[in-house]
This record gives structure tokens, sequence and C-alpha cells, in this order.
């Protein structure tokens, strides 16, 4: 060991240099920081969107550190095998890191501080991608909230810490190890031909995420709430894909969404309220993991949704071809974009769910595969809502109605102009991007006819409802 060991930090979905409190405390001992990233088999289990877009987080986050004058070391393999190698090359005498609130996650991390510190290597984790950790906030009897309304009453009021500046510098090693190239990973690949074209809706790294939050609080947040419901008005903030890959901290999120409150913007408890439900879905992912891929409510386990992945069905809500503008335009969206609308997200989970009785973890594993924005907590959450079977999910039994929530959330048609490109005799250069990003073997064209309706809404809302009522619910 030597007399300065540097130390080790471990990232993984915090790739920023503001607000991160384990940067900040290895930076504060004065000691060598050996920043580090590891592809193991969490990483190789990710969906091909977010994969893809996590190497994008990773070269602009390695520049950012060149920056600085530090490097990023990469290394592939099982966490705690590189950990102990990196160790044991560099003489390191702790490794830092960031906490994730997954049971994987948590399940991989509780090991590797066992064995890190049974061999005398200092194992420290700090705050991770939430303002409120989730045991840090409970009822007055003690417990977990299920419920978003109490949740929020109890946090709104509660102290963020203001944001951590970033660490004017680094200390280097006098020897940096070996690192792996990030484009040899081919982190990409599984996108295809897709990846050029949501390659053109995509913000990267942290200076992206704060020039999209400035943009937001200056010009968006007065009316948030009264235009967020319509897709077909740019009036989100986006920033749920930087969140995701922690290039911005939902507490610098939250100060700024403050603010914006405090002096009189219109919209902005309702933004504040809704970064507050990503920090409840963390909270359930926590204190009931078993969200993540079974039905959150009990009873719910018989209730007879297709599990047939390769239904017709299923490939036609897949590819935008219901006949349904509404979830068409949605699908056609996450597509060449890799994100999808809030109310949007709601339609389509509905229909799928409800209309054509397919269980919710068929969807929940497209979007997982499809979203640059993915995030295993919220994903979970809003299709177990959608879907009746989750939290907050009440009338259980609420079905959506693609067509009278068109008429009322894209009455001039905005939306789904700019996303389908049959029958149109001048088809938005958007809607026709969704044809360059699909696979060729879908054989799509924007020459092809517009699908009729694939089920009625009236017989698909009648077989709901019947079997909502004779499986007891």
């Amino acid at each position: 060991m030597t007399e300065n060991p540097p130390i080790i930090l471990w990232f993984r979905r915090d790739f920023r240099l503001s607000d991160h409190a384990a940067l900040s405390a290895a930076c504060r001992t004065g000691r060598p920081v050996i920043p580090v990233f590891i592809h193991d088999q969490g990483v190789e289990e990710l969906g091909a969107a977010p994969k893809w877009r996590l190497g994008l987080a990773l070269e602009e986050f390695e520049r950012s550190l060149n920056v600085k004058g530090s490097r990023l070391v990469c290394r592939r393999g099982d966490a705690l095998g590189v950990l102990q190698a990196l160790v044991a090359e560099t003489g390191a005498g702790a490794v830092f890191w960031s906490r994730q609130y997954d049971p994987q996650s948590m399940a991989r991390d509780t090991a590797v501080k066992a064995a890190l510190k049974d061999s005398g290597v200092t194992a420290e984790s700090f705050p991770g991608h939430v303002m409120f950790e989730p045991w840090t906030v409970e009822t007055k009897t003690g417990g977990y909230y299920k419920v978003y309304t109490p949740f929020w009453r109890a946090v709104k009021e509660r102290h963020v810490p203001s944001p951590l500046p970033a660490p004017e510098g680094f200390t280097a090693p006098q020897e940096w190890p070996q690192s792996e190239v990030i484009a040899t990973w081919d982190m990409g690949g599984e996108m295809r031909r897709g990846a050029a074209v949501v390659q053109q809706h995509v913000a990267v790294g942290e200076q992206a995420a704060l020039e999209r939050l400035h943009e937001f609080v200056t010009d968006k947040v007065e009316y948030y709430k009264a235009e967020r419901d319509f897709p077909g008005i740019d009036a989100t903030s986006h920033l749920s894909e930087n969140l995701t890959y922690g290039e911005i901290s939902p507490a610098t999120i939250w100060h700024a969404g403050h603010r914006a409150h405090h002096e009189g913007a219109k919209g902005g408890e309702h933004f504040l309220k809704e970064l507050v439900w990503r920090e409840f879905a963390w909270h359930l992912m926590y204190h009931t993991p078993h969200i993540a891929k079974e039905s959150w409510r009990e009873g719910w386990e018989h209730f007879p949704w297709s599990e047939d992945a390769e239904a017709p069905q299923v490939l036609a809500w897949k590819q935008g071809r219901t006949g349904v503008p509404f979830v068409d335009a949605a699908m056609r969206e996450l597509y060449v974009t890799g994100t999808m609308h809030n109310r949007a997200r709601m339609i389509v989970g509905s229909y799928l769910t409800k209309h054509l009785l397919v269980h919710w973890r068929i969807g929940q594993k497209w979007f997982e595969d499809c979203l640059v924005d993915w995030d295993p907590a919220a994903n979970a959450m809003g299709w177990q809502w959608v879907a009746g079977s989750g939290p907050d999910a009440s009338p259980y039994f609420r079905i959506f109605n693609p067509e009278t929530q068109l008429d009322k959330f894209d009455a001039d048609r905005k939306y789904t102009d700019a996303w389908i490109a049959e029958g149109r005799s001048d088809p938005s250069a958007t809607a026709l991007s969704y044809f360059d990003a699909v696979p060729v073997n879908w054989r799509l064209s924007p020459a092809d006819p517009y699908p009729s309706p694939i089920v009625g809404l009236a017989e698909g809302r009648a077989r709901a409802l019947d079997a909502y009522a004779n499986r007891g619910f």
C-alpha cells in the first residue's frame, strides 16, 4: 500500500461532475482519484436503446473527465473481480460509489462491499440518483408509502441540500491502469440502422442536460401544467433521458423548479410533483422489489391477460399499425426518438393491457428495449398503474378511449400528423423517418395503406370490463 493510496471511483448511472457526493468526497481527500466504469452483466442485459444511449453517455463523460485532466478507466467483466484487479494494480485503498436502489444492483453492491472490506479495502457508498433515499421517508406508523399523494405531502417541504459544485480538478495517479476502448464494446450494435435516426433526437451529457433545464425554466415552466398533456406541444423538459444516466441530479432540477414556483410560475409546483412521482417509483422499487416483474397488487396474478408476445396483434402494436391513430403515432414516436410523450404512454399502455388484454410485462419489455430514458422503477410502476395491478391505480378498471383522448389532447391532429405517413400526400419528415428506423424485415413503406383497426374500441372495452367482472375484481 502506498503512502497516499488512490481512490477508485466506480461510476454506474451518475455521469456528471456537479452534485456528485461520491466524487466530491473523493476529491476532498486530496488523494489520487481513478474514475472507473465496469461493463458487467447488468449492462449486458440492457435493452437495445438504453445500452446504446449508455454508450453515448460514457463517451461524453470520458471527454468531460479529460478536460479536467482525468480519465475514465473502462473494463468489462464481473464487478467484484474487476475492482479487485484494479485495487491490486493501482494499490488503491478505497472504492467509492453512488448507491443504486433496484434489487439486482443492491445485491451486487452488498456483495462487493463485504468482499472489499474483508480484504482491508475501504468501501463506501454515497446517496445516488434520488433526492430522498427510500428508507428515509416513512409514514406516521413507520411503514412505507403506498399512495403517491401522501408521499408528496410528506416530502414537498423537506430540505433538499443545494447541489454540490463540480470539483476544480482531479489528483491523478502516478500511473494509470489500462483501459478498454468503449467503441470496441459495440454498445449500439442491437440498434442497427435505427441508431442514426434516434441519434438526431438525443441530448447527451451534463452540459446538454443543464441547457435543457435552463430552457425549460426560462420558456416552458409557466405553461407546464396547462400544456403538458398535449403531445403536439413541446411543453415538457425532456430531462427524463438525462436523469436516467445521471447527467443531471434530481436535486439540481428540484432547486430550479422550486425557484420558478416561488417566483410565480404557474406550472412550477406541478413540475415538482412530476419529479417526485419518479421518487415515489424508486420508493416502491426499494420497499416492494417484486413490482419490477410481478403484479404489485395481490390477486392479479391470475388475471386473464395474454402472454403471447409473438401474437399478430402484439406485433401490430409494436409497429404502430393498430389502426388507432393516437396509439400508432405514439409507438412511432418511440421508435424514432427513443422517448414517448407521457400522455401517449398512458394511451398505448391502456390499449395493450385492456383493449387487447395483453399482459403488461410484454409492454414493459418493449419499452425496456426501445426507450433511451428507460428507468426500471418508473417503467414498472407506469405499466402497472395503467394496467390496474399497480399502486395508485384507482379505479383499476379505467380504460382510456384513444379516440376521445385524441379529440381532447390532439384536436388539431398535430401529433398524429407528425408521426403517421400513410394516406398523406405530403407526410412530415418525422413520419417518414420511422421507415428509415424500423427493421427491414418488417417490410413497411409509407406507400402502404393505413390499416383498419385490429379491434373495435367498443368491443375491446366490453371484453376488458367482462374480464374484470368475471375475475371478481
